[in-house]
């Protein structure tokens, strides 16, 4: 019998699943497979719907990519076969999602109709249905969803100005936590990478809304509540992500909404400790998995440049410019490169993060996000 299984997979490609990535093509709704080493695109799935805010996770073993469309599908890739396993259209217009601590549930925070809705990672059944209700039967659009240790998931409610948490031990019977009043219109969140603080960012009015998971029973507390409160703001093109904030030593970085700034925030005292001038309004403030670099994109009309910034002493590094439409950046496990999306060059470049040299370019159309299968196994992403 052993001998018959060694024979039949004998002529199957072998592939390590610790080795790919997902890229997004925005406008053909399809996913790029790729080999982050070889820096080769290895397959293309197509029929994933509207990707104009797609995001992805990662099943435990990493084989399976789960892609979260704008038009509420949820697809499941199979890395393996470089096929779709299947999809399921669970709502009319949602966000982005997470995965479990232990893989087993995917969680997708939709805007119509607002709420969580909880899927078996294994088989897209619907486990469990969240509505965001509040304000006599009003339904809030969620934002900033993503996992916490203790088989917890956590998101913001745009409309309400709320936190939840929500324990899924017993996915049939989740125990859900509110935090009302933490500010006007969170419009994303981080988690820190060791699982220990949720923090939302405020549209509606300055500051930051903060949530130690070690100690829930404290409640919200807001932190930068004066930054920015007299200064005009700019229009904003472009709404920031917090999802790939940096931690860096004892520092936190994070895009500063209408302000061309890139805050520097003390994560013992929750104080700001400097603002420091960037050349356009960062979008994406990501820190290398070293955390000695710091990498910031813009939104347009300055999206063709990219800053690196040093951790060491905050000072500015160097200025790159890819190409149009710098819209998304992610690293390489342990660092050494990154990889950056070209949406207007309809291309892919891969940079040397110790040289700041380009490495690589890949043919990809209208890419608008990138991921790794390395996300499997961290916390918040």
């Amino acid at each position: 019998m052993l001998s018959s299984i060694v024979a039949s997979s004998a002529f199957a490609e072998l592939r390590a699943t610790g080795d790919l990535g997902v890229v997004i093509e925005r406008e053909s709704g399809s996913a790029v497979i790729v080999n982050t080493t070889s820096h080769q695109a290895l397959a293309k799935v197509d029929g994933l719907g509207d990707l104009s805010h797609a995001s992805v996770v990662f099943s435990r073993d990493q084989r399976y990519a789960y892609v979260f469309g704008r038009d509420g599908g949820l697809s499941k890739i199979d890395l393996l076969q470089d096929k779709l396993d299947k999809r399921i259209v669970q709502a009319g217009n949602s966000i982005g999602g997470a995965i479990s601590q232990d893989g087993k549930l995917i969680a997708v925070s939709n805007y119509t109709p607002g709420g969580v809705k909880i899927f078996s990672a294994d088989t897209l059944a619907l486990v469990a249905d969240i509505p965001a209700s509040y304000a006599d039967g009003k339904l809030s659009k969620i934002v900033g969803l993503t996992d916490a240790p203790g088989q917890r998931f956590v998101f913001s409610l745009f409309d309400a100005g709320e936190i939840w948490t929500v324990d899924v031990k017993n996915p049939q019977k989740p125990v859900i936590q509110k935090y009302p009043n933490i500010g006007k219109e969170p419009y994303d969140a981080l988690m820190a990478p060791d699982g220990h603080y949720y923090i939302a960012g405020l549209f509606g009015e300055p500051g930051l809304a903060l949530l130690d998971l070690w100690q829930p029973e404290l409640g919200v507390k807001r932190i930068l509540p004066d930054y920015g409160k007299h200064d005009e703001k700019l229009p904003v093109y472009k709404m920031p992500h917090l999802e790939g904030w940096a931690v860096a030593g004892d520092y936190l970085l994070a895009p500063a909404i209408g302000h061309h700034e890139v805050l520097v925030i003390d994560k013992k005292t929750w104080q700001l400790v400097k603002a420091i001038p960037v050349p356009g309004q960062p979008v994406f403030v990501m820190a290398r998995p070293d955390a000695r670099q710091i990498w910031v994109n813009f939104a347009f009309p300055d999206n063709n440049q990219l800053l690196v910034i040093d951790a060491k002493d905050l000072s500015l590094t160097k200025l790159l410019t890819p190409g149009k439409g710098v819209l998304h950046m992610e690293f390489t496990p342990r660092g050494e490169q990154v990889w950056v999306a070209l949406r207007d060059d309809n291309q892919v470049v891969v940079y040397d993060t110790e040289t700041l040299q380009e490495v690589a370019r890949l043919p990809v159309q209208k890419p608008n996000g990138i991921f790794f299968s390395a996300r499997a196994h961290k916390i918040g992403l």
